[in-house]
């Protein structure tokens, strides 16, 4: 009888190391910081405005996509966000994802400084304890559909699911 422990134990403990569930995400949409000429004489624009929206929808993409992360959906909490500047709001988006019972946060903003200069920056966080668990950043030359999302996946691959950067810090 003894023995069947022996062999049971392990077992038990492989199996339900296996089955741990990837953490659970909330992945808000992006912000725009228009700090431009342009911007303070025209005002916001649409395609920027389009721009946002797919580069949100390309991170939750890529991290649902690499089976690391259980993504939620944002829906019940997308209007108190739209309301916030979740830059600056001291740590709304932590009480809007634990609405939502996420483990990590990732809130995201695009700084123009001009049309030809622009930087796009991710900040992760812990839900449950607030703290910051990551902050990364890209330079990008250019206000196109192509250049936003070039930065971006540059951010998921290489920072955000990279061994060693982005994936450890989040499990």
């Amino acid at each position: 009888m003894r023995s069947w422990f022996i062999l049971v134990i392990p077992m038990l403990v492989i199996s339900a190391a296996a089955h741990v569930e990837p953490p659970k995400i909330a992945v808000f949409d992006f912000e725009l910081i228009d700090t431009s000429l342009q911007g303070e004489v025209n005002g916001p624009r649409s395609d920027e405005q389009a721009r946002l929206g797919r580069i949100g929808d390309q991170v939750r993409k890529d991290l649902a996509d690499s089976g690391k992360f259980r993504l939620l959906d944002i829906a019940p909490v997308n209007a108190a966000a739209h309301g916030s500047n979740l830059q600056a709001c001291g740590g709304c988006d932590v009480k809007l994802a634990r609405e939502l019972g996420a483990d990590v946060s990732i809130t995201g903003v695009v700084q123009k400084a001009s049309n030809l200069i622009l930087n796009v920056n991710l900040c992760l966080r812990d839900v449950p304890t607030g703290q910051l668990l990551a902050a990364m950043s890209v330079d990008m030359r250019g206000n196109t559909d192509e250049s936003w999302s070039r930065a971006i996946d540059y951010l998921v691959r290489n920072r955000l699911l990279a061994p060693g950067y982005g994936a450890p810090q989040l499990k």
